[in-house]
């Protein structure tokens, strides 16, 4: 029987890609993406545990000042935002990525959800920007063993700490990937 934290080998809309320590592309060193959408395009996911010097109050003005933080979440259109929430059909066309997870959805009847304090920072994450991947780039990325594959629940995308999120997957993995967990960032300076 598989648990939670058993690496799987495909990627689907709603698990997630836990990036080995050693990944050189800096948008994704050390990083926990959610995969959010598979279409004929590819994937389209989030990084989750780059938190930016920024809260979305800063970035829409009309939004009430708030505890909202803004996270990198990924290379691709990084001047545009999105979301990922638990608010289902409170916001009209949000998209069912897995469990209680949605994605994005009616901007308008969002922040009047946010102006009326219907909603916490618990129930939501901002991003700039997303991770994109065409049809058989990720797929290629798994056989060179650049992700770990994660089922969905594995991890509470908007609760778990982003600062020790990539580190505490790879723990609950197993000995294989304690090495990973406790990779120096920089081997040459060990």
């Amino acid at each position: 029987m598989m648990n939670r934290h058993t690496p799987i080998k495909k990627a689907r809309q709603g698990r997630y890609l836990i990036a080995e320590p050693m990944l050189l592309d800096q948008s994704f060193n050390r990083t926990v993406v959610l995969l959010t959408e598979y279409n004929e395009e590819g994937f389209v996911g989030f990084v989750l545990n780059k938190p930016m010097d920024l809260y979305i109050h800063e970035l829409v003005p009309e939004l009430p000042e708030s505890d909202f933080p803004v996270f990198f979440g990924g290379p691709v259109q990084n001047d545009s935002i999105f979301y990922v929430h638990t608010l289902g059909s409170r916001v009209s066309g949000s998209l069912h990525i897995a469990g209680d997870l949605y994605w994005g959805g009616d901007f308008d009847e969002l922040k009047a959800l946010m102006h009326s304090g219907s909603v916490n920072p618990q129930e939501i994450r901002f991003f700039m920007g997303y991770s994109g991947w065409s049809p058989r780039q990720l797929e290629g990325e798994l056989e060179e063993k650049s992700w770990v594959v994660l089922e969905a629940g594995s991890i509470d995308p908007l609760n778990d700490a982003p600062g020790t999120m990539w580190k505490k997957v790879l723990l609950h993995l197993g000995d294989d990937y304690k090495i990973w967990a406790n990779a120096p960032k920089d081997p040459m300076l060990n």
